[in-house]
């Protein structure tokens, strides 16, 4: 699995923000769009702090291994790996919602009539801040679950494919 790319989610989070723009656009045409969630803001926040927790345990976990401390409480594998999954799956949904909130905050905030519209904006803000923070934090428990360079191999990085 190949480290998930700022500049992919970047694209994305700026693709889902177009295409939110255009439809709460089109949506005012048919009638009222719907409402950004209260708890939208605290689901990511929840989740960002979840992976920040998981990457400084799952970092000092491995840190204790690297200095052969006794005390050291050896990490499963199989749970590093599905850290990195939750980073990378979290990191992309972030920038999705991210996006979303975004694209419908940025309408929202160029037509602020009436303080529903500012309180929409609001929440739109407050959820780009909390999906950003979960972005930085899934990339940080990605980074921290990254295997090691093998200086063994020539070049001094990884191969393609194993040679035997």
């Amino acid at each position: 699995m190949k480290p998930t790319r700022p500049a992919l989610l970047l694209g994305l989070a700026a693709a889902t923000g177009a295409l939110s723009y255009g439809a709460v656009d089109l949506w005012l045409t048919r009638g009222t769009p719907p409402g950004v969630p209260v708890l939208a803001p605290f689901v990511l926040l929840l989740l960002a702090v979840v992976a920040l927790a998981t990457g400084l345990s799952l970092r000092a976990r491995f840190k204790a291994q690297r200095e052969r401390r006794v005390d050291a409480k050896p990490v499963d594998p199989l749970t590093a790996a599905r850290a990195v999954v939750f980073a990378k799956a979290s990191a992309l949904v972030a920038a999705l919602i991210g996006g979303l909130y975004g694209g419908y905050g940025l309408f929202l905030w160029l037509h602020l009539d009436n303080d529903a519209r500012r309180e929409q904006a609001a929440r739109c803000g407050f959820s780009v801040a909390a999906a950003l923070l979960l972005v930085l934090a899934a990339l940080f428990l990605e980074r921290v679950c990254r295997v090691p360079d093998d200086p063994e191999q020539p070049g001094g990085g990884r191969s393609a494919s194993p040679s035997r």
